[in-house]
């Protein structure tokens, strides 16, 4: 090794020793900075499984009232409702579905998953945290979940309206509107006094979900129930002709010597749609 070797290799030692652990500084500065953010990742997934939560029971909320609304039979209790949500949807994962079941505010009633690092429930509190409202002012009654609307304007034009009989309300055509179902839970704040967990220790989060649906839709129970809502005179004219319709009847089978039934007039029940019954197997 000769003279300009040795004196090229000190050269090199001595420009790499200043660079020695700038990895690992830096690092250590980047985890520093990011480490709240691991920290809390778990809280975010909390409150997202529970914003999921909310969103599913405000469809239960919706579409429980397909079922149950004044139009065909009576509404379910507020209170009753509500109950339900706050034990199917908020309680422990395995909560049985039996009625008057309702959520108590002891460990086993709780969903272990939604915790803070101090291992208190973010829901504190069933009755006061779990709410169910109806419609978009979120009032506390199933009447309020209606968004109106007029459906049967376009129909009372018509020829008979100005008789006294609306056509829209002969039909049937007088929907409540679109209803909506809220479901409003408050969490609890994360344990203060930790600089990681900032702003989550008063955060005040509220989760507010809703679902629209058609509940009173023009339909009808059973052929005999429509049959009934357009058996008018202004709706249908021929029902007009039922009293004279078995003197026509009698006159044609006695022209066609039987050969040729009279014509239905004014029967609405001829006109029904009947299904087989091997087609109903």
């Amino acid at each position: 090794m000769n003279f300009h070797e040795t004196t090229r290799k000190r050269t090199l030692g001595a420009a790499e020793k200043p660079q020695r652990g700038q990895a690992l500084t830096e690092f250590l500065t980047l985890a520093l900075a990011l480490a709240p953010l691991y920290l809390l990742l778990p809280a975010i997934a909390k409150y997202q499984d529970l914003a999921g939560k909310v969103q599913m029971a405000s469809r239960y909320v919706a579409f429980e009232a397909m079922t149950r609304n004044d139009a065909q039979n009576t509404w379910k209790a507020p209170g009753e409702l509500a109950g339900e949500v706050r034990r199917r949807f908020f309680s422990n994962a395995d909560a049985p579905i039996k009625t008057n079941d309702v959520a108590g505010n002891f460990l086993a009633n709780q969903n272990l998953f939604w915790r803070g690092p101090d291992g208190a429930s973010l829901i504190n509190d069933f009755n006061n945290d779990v709410s169910v409202s109806f419609g978009l002012a979120q009032g506390p009654n199933q009447g309020d979940g209606f968004n109106a609307a007029d459906d049967g304007k376009p129909f009372n034009g018509v020829a008979g309206s100005a008789l006294g009989v609306k056509t829209a309300e002969k039909l049937g055509l007088g929907a409540h509107g679109v209803y909506s179902g809220n479901v409003t839970v408050k969490l609890a704040n994360l344990p203060a006094g930790l600089k990681m967990l900032e702003p989550f220790d008063k955060l005040n989060l509220v989760i507010t979900r809703h679902t629209s649906v058609l509940i009173d839709g023009w339909q009808a129970k059973d052929p005999a129930q429509v049959a009934s809502r357009i058996d008018s005179g202004v709706l249908v004219p021929a029902s007009k002709l039922r009293g004279v319709a078995p003197v026509v009847g009698a006159s044609v089978t006695l022209v066609e010597l039987g050969h040729v039934a009279g014509p239905k007039l004014g029967q609405l029940d001829f006109w029904n749609d009947v299904v087989p019954p091997d087609r109903l197997k």
